[in-house]
Order: structure tokens, then C-alpha cells, then sequence
């Protein structure tokens, strides 16, 4: 067994398709056949069940799949960052980041990683809430750019910055200042929210907020997404509580009203990473 068997066997896993798998990995269909046969006899498993018509994994290829997954990212990562050392400043970077930053803290960040670093490739993307901590352990992402606080050993966390929630409203809505909310006003509402995310501390300043109120508001609908959020209150369908950074999205047809409630951001990555890349984009983005 080695490892471009279970590339092989990874590809076929996703496909289950031998013509299509074989095409992919620029190989013919007899030898990726060989390649999993082989796999399967130093196993002494079956990996897939197969007929003229269909492949399938078997529960033991289910399992292999999900384990080889993660310990392949492992060793890509262990060779990627060997890569990078022998090069120096470049190679590629994931970051994960609410879309609440996306026009307001990000663009300063990647203006900064960017002069600094001209050869490094930088990957963005967005993970839920409840996914932060396994991406960044299965070194799919490598810094998590998040609103909560994080209390597992093994990532690390420092805070970059704080924003202050806001009231978001339609433009020709009532309310105008924070003192509007009260626990009348706010029975006439329906609220659009960002999910409550059990163990978000996020989602705990929302709690508190309605607490102090003293009261228990209509949720018309929860998204993990702020854009879609915002768009729901501009048609007009309910309020919303979101981070002031949204702001710098300029979106017209809202308006923000700012609470006097802060919301801080960390970046997290992991504790026992020594990527020289990491460690130099880690001094640029903590102040």
C-alpha cells in the first residue's frame, strides 16, 4: 500500500465512477481497477461493492474514506509546509471570517498580508459556527477569524477587534435610537436573527440583550447568513440585530442603530502549528 493507492482510492470514493475517476487521475480504467484491487487484497477488505451498473462504498470503505481524508490533509499540510520553508515567504493560506467583516475589517487585513507577503496565496472562505474548531483541527482552514470565545487547548486565540451590535431596520421604520427598544415596542416585532448557536457566545449577547428588556421576541426566522439577514429587513419582512460592521456594505434602503453592546473578534489557529507562514501573517493581523 502506499499513498497514491489511496489517492486513487479517495477519487474513486467521490466519483463512484471507474471511467470518470480514471480520466480524472490520468489513468487508464484497467489500472485504477488494479490499484483498488490490489488496495483491497493488503487490506484483506472490500472497499467497494461494484456491478456492470453501479460502485458503491461498503461500510469498512465509508470508514476509510472519512479517516483517510483527514490524515491525508495532515500529511499535505506536513509536506506543503516543508515547501514553505524551503521557499520562504510564500505558499497558501486558508482563512475563515465571519461575513460580517467582509467590507469593513478583511480588505485592511489582506491590504496588509498582501504588501507584506506578494507571493502568498491567500484562500477565503466562510464555515459555520459549529465547524470552526474541526476545520481549523483537520487543517482545512489555518486561521479563524470568529466573534467567540474559544476554551479548547488546542487552538489558540487572541483578539483582534471589537465592533458594537446594531439595530437594523428598514429605512422608514420608527425606531431612530437605542431608547426606542423598550419592552412594549418590541411585542409589535418580528425579529430575523442570526442562528442560536448553543455554546456561542455570540449568541449569548443576543440572549442578554432580550433579557434586559425583559423580553422574549417573535423569531419570524434564523440565517447564518447576514447578507440574507439584511435583505430580508430591506423587504421589509422583520428587524434584525447584527454587528455595525454591516455598515460597510452599504446597503441602502436600512438603516443602523447602533447599541451600546460590543461584540470582539479572535483569531484562532492551532496551538502546535509552526507554519513560518502562519507565525508571519499571525504578526500582521494581531495588533
Amino acid at each position: 500500500m502506499d499513498l497514491q493507492q489511496i489517492k486513487y482510492f479517495l477519487a474513486l470514493a467521490r466519483e463512484l465512477h471507474f471511467w470518470n475517476t480514471a480520466g480524472k487521475m490520468n489513468i487508464t480504467q484497467s489500472a485504477l481497477s488494479r490499484q483498488i484491487q490490489s488496495l483491497e487484497n493488503q487490506l484483506g477488505v472490500q472497499l467497494f461493492e461494484r456491478n456492470k451498473r453501479n460502485v458503491k462504498l461498503t461500510a469498512t470503505g465509508q470508514f476509510l474514506k472519512e479517516k483517510w481524508e483527514v490524515e491525508l490533509s495532515k500529511l499535505e499540510f506536513i509536506h506543503q509546509s516543508a515547501r514553505q520553508i524551503q521557499l520562504g515567504e510564500s505558499g497558501t493560506i486558508t482563512i475563515s471570517h465571519p461575513d460580517s467583516i467582509s467590507a469593513s475589517l478583511m480588505p485592511e487585513i489582506l491590504s496588509r498580508i498582501s504588501e507584506a507577503f506578494p507571493k502568498l496565496k491567500i484562500k477565503l472562505v466562510q464555515v459555520l459556527y459549529e465547524n470552526q474548531q474541526d476545520f481549523l483541527r483537520n487543517y482545512k482552514i489555518d486561521l479563524a477569524i470568529t466573534r467567540d470565545i474559544n476554551n479548547a487547548k488546542d487552538i489558540q486565540s487572541q483578539k483582534i477587534h471589537t465592533d458594537h451590535l446594531a439595530v437594523v431596520v428598514p429605512a422608514d421604520h420608527p425606531y431612530q435610537t437605542p431608547e426606542d427598544l423598550t419592552k412594549e415596542t418590541l411585542a409589535s416585532q418580528k425579529f430575523i436573527l442570526p442562528t442560536n448557536d448553543e455554546g456561542s457566545s455570540y449568541s449569548d449577547i443576543i440572549r442578554r440583550l432580550f433579557h434586559s428588556l425583559e423580553n422574549a421576541p417573535e423569531v419570524y426566522l434564523h440565517s447564518e447568513f447576514g447578507s440574507s439577514i439584511i435583505a430580508l429587513v430591506r423587504k421589509g419582512l422583520g428587524i434584525a440585530i447584527l454587528p455595525d460592521s454591516y455598515v460597510f456594505h452599504e446597503i441602502p434602503g436600512i438603516r443602523f442603530i447602533k447599541l451600546p453592546l460590543e461584540t470582539d473578534l479572535y483569531v484562532n489557529w492551532r496551538t502546535e502549528d509552526h507554519n513560518p507562514v502562519l507565525s508571519n501573517v499571525l504578526k500582521l493581523i494581531i495588533p
